[in-house]
């Protein structure tokens, strides 16, 4: 017996990987947050299988239902939104399963940011521009920040961010991000990547608030900002050249 933690991916019921899907199909129980996974893919759960919604439940009643299962000698799939490693809570979960001595195991999936990217058709990687991407969010009542990683002290960094869980404090992000960024530096917000009521805003840091408030958007939505957002002019990286040598591509030999 084994529970699965298998990432759902972002919302769209066909980015899920393959093994998790298959992991959902043969186990005898299926527990999923049911805010932000897709019914669509809990419906593969076995006929007969015990499936329950978590939104409601406590940690206590979750690793219940694993206790349960181990038990039975029934695998678990344990299914999240996204990746499980990144805001997943899963971290509890697995501590409290390895003092019942219940064995575990994660299957990542595609975390909203890189949906997010999709959806913008935009890479968050750009030469000259920036090279390094930033997953994080803001300080709330379920999770303060650490210290050292208050948004006004990444923002020094000048990389691309991805603010997860921040829509409701974004006069809070917006204070903290423009002295960095500058007010004119391009911002994104996705609400509910993949899924089919997807919204895509675009606009200014110093817009941002006014941005979020007019479209009526609350929650479920990811915050990017950078200057990858509207490049413009960018130097291409060496990968493609012609005269970039690699194992792969050693061209030839000067004599």
């Amino acid at each position: 017996m084994k529970v699965h933690f298998i990432g759902a991916g972002p919302g769209a019921a066909d980015l899920i990987t393959l093994r998790g899907q298959r992991l959902i199909e043969t186990c005898p129980v299926c527990l999923y947050a049911g805010s932000l996974v897709p019914r669509e893919i809990i419906a593969s759960a076995p006929q007969g299988a015990r499936v329950l919604d978590t939104s409601g439940m406590d940690l206590e009643a979750i690793v219940g239902e694993m206790a349960a299962a181990h038990a039975r000698d029934q695998d678990v799939a344990r299914v999240h939104s996204g990746d499980p490693s990144i805001y997943g809570a899963i971290g509890e979960q697995m501590r409290a399963l390895d003092a019942l001595g219940i064995p575990h195991d994660i299957v990542p999936g595609v975390p909203a940011f890189a949906a997010a990217a999709a959806a913008l058709k935009c890479e968050l990687t750009l030469p000259g521009i920036s090279q390094t991407i930033i997953l994080t969010r803001s300080g709330g009542k379920a999770s303060p920040m650490p210290d050292g990683e208050e948004l006004e002290k990444l923002a020094r960094s000048g990389a691309t961010l991805a603010i997860h869980l921040s829509v409701r404090r974004c006069r809070e992000v917006r204070r903290a991000l423009e002295p960095h960024y500058g007010a004119d530096c391009p911002v994104a917000v996705v609400y509910r990547a993949s899924w089919p009521d997807e919204m895509i805003l675009h606009g200014m840091l110093a817009g941002l608030e006014r941005l979020i408030r007019n479209s009526k958007v609350t929650r479920t939505a990811l915050i990017l900002v950078g200057r990858v957002l509207e490049p413009g002019k960018f130097a291409q990286s060496s990968l493609y050249h012609p005269d970039f040598r690699h194992l792969l591509r050693p061209g030839e030999r000067k004599k």
